[in-house]
């Protein structure tokens, strides 16, 4: 059976820094399509927290929270290339050295390369709301899903959501409120904005439009 994506691959024009980060950049810091399970402290060379990104856009969140926090560790995950190619260039920019870089559908690398009890918080940030109702089924925040966080999420490990689309905003919540396997950091579903979440493009441009941004926080049991 055809797994139905909750993305849709669009490979948009490389600019000239990205185009060399993704040749110069991403043999040290990129990992590779395998199979096998991700040797976290050999990966680093540094046993910290580790947390996993799942669509990290065009990468300048992800960097600045890397900057801030170098005694931690990251992982981004990104299909789309010029996304990649920024992170990259970032990561060379910064001189960043606790972030690596994957370039394939998340719930594949969750399966297949992420340890379980691994991670210490996975940050999934306006994810595609798949707005129309015939398309739904394609939001990645479904139970299947979640339960496959959780299991790879250390004890009181945190599950950071946030969307700037109010209807997906309430079925994430409804999701995330009917696992056996989290609990809400708050007395609410939703949170306030994190002070260590810095403001993507993306939401920006949200806020311009008028739209509002919810924050979800949720501890692995």
């Amino acid at each position: 059976m055809r797994t139905v994506r909750s993305f849709v691959l669009r490979q948009g024009r490389l600019t000239k820094g990205q185009e060399l980060a993704l040749e110069t950049v991403w043999p040290i810091y990129g990992i590779s399509r395998r199979d096998s399970l991700l040797d976290m402290d050999s990966l680093f060379g540094q046993k910290a927290p580790l947390t996993l990104e799942i669509g990290f856009g065009d990468g300048v969140s992800l960097a600045t929270m890397a900057k801030a926090a170098p005694q931690k560790n990251f992982i981004g995950i990104e299909v789309h290339r010029p996304g990649v190619g920024r992170l990259l260039h970032l990561i060379q920019e910064y001189e960043l050295t606790n972030v690596r870089v994957m370039d394939d559908d998340a719930v594949q690398i969750l399966k297949n390369r992420i340890p379980e009890k691994s991670l210490d918080r996975v940050q999934l940030f306006f994810p595609d709301p798949w707005h129309k109702k015939r398309h739904n089924k394609r939001r990645i925040v479904q139970p299947e899903f979640v339960s496959l966080i959780a299991s790879r999420l250390k004890k009181e490990g945190v599950f950071h959501l946030a969307t700037d689309w109010e209807p997906y905003a309430e079925h994430m919540a409804k999701v995330m409120e009917a696992s056996h396997e989290f609990s809400s950091m708050n007395d609410v579903p939703f949170s306030e904005k994190p002070e260590d979440r810095p403001t993507t493009k993306f939401e920006t441009r949200g806020l311009k439009l008028g739209h509002g941004v919810w924050d979800l926080l949720y501890e692995k049991k």
